[in-house]
């Protein structure tokens, strides 16, 4: 009898928590179908993926790149080199790895690495989260074999006969946040009988939800609404220094909250940016949201992923501008109207996609095969 073969994947992208918990999430459901797959990250020197993707037992190597900045910075006149050298070093990791299947899923290194696996013809999956790709996918599509995305309609950018309508994989532990709601108030000090806003600016912080909140936040615990903000851990000094004088129950500031099954479950509210991974999981627990669109990013995407749940009445949304007049009388407007907590709740319940990392995995088995 013939012994099957170990299957050896390769991973590339990273940046922030939207395209590193997206990759760790196809990897586990690569392995819960084949616990034998032989597998390498490839992330970028400095990121966070370094030391995110370690944590979740996977192994890693870094390359050298990083994106393009705005003005004329010593950075940008040396990435002609840092790509140079990631494409010298992709093709090296490849030559030694020999992958079956390379996966990218945005992030500065996973240009290098696809375009150093589609010159030596080894398959390539794309996983865009984005309802706008960003630059590197747009280049690397036209060489992939696959590419699977999270929103309808986006043949205006990839080749149809390639797409694949999967959803972004997400971390599995929210997905039950529904039955741990006491577990999530109790844990962060909050009583069932009041109603309860999550803050998540991203895993990083958002200077704008922040300095809204800041200034305004009183509002909310003066109308007796419990507040879980995460500040993210670059804001977090300054966000406690600004509130230091409300002494109120109420109120809890996080820099990182860990358990956001729980968080999810004690929310009735949840005020987000609207970055790809936030809206896969917000569909999932199926939390009335008010997205404030990050515009510091690639194409202005956050307000389209954002746009494509408002248009169907599954989210509200503030423009990053109006924020710091509007943000906090719109949340109280919201969190004052269940019938229009219940019409979003529901309609963006439709929008889940609760297999997406398992449909991605058979996707690339089967490439593989």
């Amino acid at each position: 009898m013939k012994e099957q073969k170990t299957y050896r994947v390769m991973i590339s992208g990273g940046g922030t928590g939207g395209h590193i918990y997206p990759a760790i999430a196809i990897a586990h459901a690569l392995k819960e179908i084949d616990k034998n797959i032989e597998f390498l990250f490839v992330g970028a020197k400095g990121r966070m993926e370094m030391e995110k993707v370690p944590e979740a037992g996977y192994k890693i190597v870094g390359l050298w790149i990083s994106g393009l900045q705005r003005s004329l910075t010593m950075s940008n006149l040396s990435f002609p080199f840092k790509v140079i050298s990631s494409v010298w070093k992709s093709f090296r990791l490849l030559k030694k790895f020999k992958p079956d299947v390379v996966i990218g899923v945005g992030g500065y290194a996973s240009g290098p690495l696809l375009f150093a696996a589609n010159k030596k013809g080894i398959p390539t999956l794309i996983q865009e989260q984005n309802s706008y790709p960003g630059i590197t996918n747009k280049m690397l599509a036209n060489k992939a074999n696959k590419i699977c995305v999270a929103y309808p309609g986006m043949e205006r950018f990839f080749q149809k006969d390639k797409i694949i309508e999967t959803g972004n994989p997400v971390r599995t532990d929210i997905m039950n946040s529904d039955k741990v709601r006491l577990e999530g108030l109790s844990q962060f000090g909050f009583r069932s009988d009041k109603k309860t806003v999550l803050i998540i600016g991203g895993s990083l912080g958002a200077r704008t939800i922040n300095n809204t909140l800041a200034e305004g936040v009183e509002r909310l615990i003066n109308e007796d609404i419990q507040v879980l903000w995460q500040s993210g851990k670059f804001y977090y000094e300054e966000m406690k220094t600004r509130t230091a004088h409300i002494d109120s129950e109420k109120l809890r500031i996080i820099p990182f909250i860990k358990e956001m099954d729980r968080a999810y479950g004690a929310a009735d509210v949840v005020i987000s940016r609207a970055g790809a991974l936030s809206i896969s999981e917000l569909c999932l627990v199926g939390k009335p949201v008010l997205f404030v669109p990050s515009p510091n990013v690639s194409e202005d995407h956050q307000t389209k992923n954002a746009m494509a749940l408002v248009s169907r009445e599954a989210a509200e949304m503030i423009r990053d501008e109006d924020a710091a007049e509007h943000l906090i009388t719109e949340t109280l407007k919201l969190i004052g109207n269940e019938q229009q907590q219940k019409i979003i709740s529901a309609n963006i319940k439709e929008m889940a996609k609760p297999n997406a990392a398992k449909d991605i995995a058979h996707e690339i088995i089967t490439m593989i095969q």
